[in-house]
């Protein structure tokens, strides 16, 4: 077993945005193991637990997936589609060792450059209820709550939607 990936200062500067389509098993293996910390946390659990590789090559087939890398490996990924004149971005995942190294803001630019260039409001996401340190980290990307939302047979508020104009 080799020790985990640590970001360093240096290696910031070699993030990319990878045009190529990532391997499946990758790309799941990667958003299960930054998701993992809500585990046990949020109701009802993330629709990730019901997906596997092949609903990831779906996805991409439908939506616009934007991936990160480092040195050819698989560091982040958001999905984004249009949702009326937003662009909804959702499974925004970065590996959980390349953490706070300005991974996930990459990925957000790309997004907002993208939701730009199709000449769209902003960018649109929802993130749980319970999981505040997400509400903080997007507050500080310039996301604002615009509405609070209930999943299917749940009577109490359990995700949040927020915004992000352009």
């Amino acid at each position: 077993m080799s020790a985990p990936e640590h970001s360093t200062r240096d290696d910031v500067a070699k993030i990319e945005l990878d045009p190529r389509a990532p391997d499946w098993d990758e790309l799941h293996s990667l958003i299960t193991a930054a998701y993992a910390y809500m585990s046990g946390r949020i109701d009802p659990p993330s629709s990730l637990l019901a997906m596997v590789p092949a609903d990831f090559a779906q996805k991409a087939a439908d939506e616009h997936l934007i991936v990160a890398s480092v040195d050819g490996r698989l560091v982040g990924c958001v999905f984004c589609r249009r949702k009326s004149e937003w662009l909804y971005i959702g499974k925004l995942a970065v590996s959980p060792a390349r953490q706070r190294s300005g991974v996930g803001r990459l990925l957000i630019n790309a997004a907002q450059k993208l939701a730009d260039e199709e000449g769209l409001a902003g960018l649109e996401l929802e993130t749980r209820i319970e999981l505040t340190e997400n509400h903080r980290a997007f507050d500080r990307l310039g996301f604002v709550t615009v509405a609070e939302l209930s999943h299917p047979g749940y009577t109490r508020i359990t995700s949040i939607r927020m915004r992000s104009p352009l």
